[in-house]
């Protein structure tokens, strides 16, 4: 496996933004009433980590240590203007679903979390597979918290309807509820299997979680600025 594969796979299963590092959780719990919102939702956010990171690792030399977390929301705000000009032009049905969650991309600790650990310490082509890696990651856990709410709380896949029409729809999975209780099962299923899970302690041992863990005091980029 080489270096640019390597961190494809690493975003989707060792070091997967929801299941394994918990991070942005709140457009998760929000926008995956439905499959298809997860989907609109984790290529949105997709499409903006990878051209951050390429972006940012480019101008990683250029931007000054002491401005540098404004810099890089600089940069991620100007391409979540875009691809939310472009979902409104394109998509309406999905921009409309995902409605504040799309501005508020700009603020996803994902993005700035890898931008922080690895843009800023790497290569532009090796970045934007980061991000690549840790966008599908993405978009794979908004695909499956979302199914498993739609279908159990409608009967339905991307619209589609899957369980008979005898079946009753448990209507708490597509209310706000219904997010906390997916994403508990899941988590719960992880620490059961002995996954690697920010819940568990796993994954810190393994050293596969090298995104923002909120510890900003004793950030590597922290003491990079302090020293300068």
């Amino acid at each position: 496996m080489n270096k640019y594969t390597e961190r494809i796979y690493n975003g989707i299963w060792k070091e997967n933004p929801i299941f394994v590092q918990m991070l942005g959780l709140c457009p998760t719990l929000a926008v995956t009433t439905s499959a298809i919102n997860g989907l609109g939702m984790g290529l949105s956010t997709t499409a903006v980590l990878v051209a951050a990171n390429f972006l940012i690792s480019i101008l990683r030399n250029v931007i000054p240590g002491r401005v540098r977390l404004p810099g890089e929301i600089v940069v991620v705000a100007s391409l979540v203007t875009v691809v939310d000009m472009l979902l409104e032009g394109f998509v309406p049905s999905i921009y409309s679903a995902l409605g504040i969650y799309i501005p508020l991309i700009v603020v996803n600790c994902i993005i700035l979390g890898r931008a922080e650990s690895f843009a800023m310490k790497n290569k532009p082509l090796i970045s934007a597979f980061d991000g690549i890696g840790m966008g599908l990651g993405f978009t794979i856990a908004l695909m499956l918290i979302g199914a498993f709410r739609e279908l159990l709380g409608a009967g339905t896949i991307f619209g589609a309807q899957v369980l008979p029409s005898s079946f009753q729809p448990i209507s708490i999975f597509i209310l706000a509820p219904g997010a906390f209780f997916v994403l508990s099962i899941l988590t719960a299923l992880q620490n059961k299997l002995k996954a690697p899970s920010a819940t568990n302690g796993a994954a810190q041992k393994k050293g596969q979680i090298t995104g923002c863990s909120g510890d900003c005091l004793h950030c590597a980029g922290h003491d990079q600025v302090k020293a300068e």
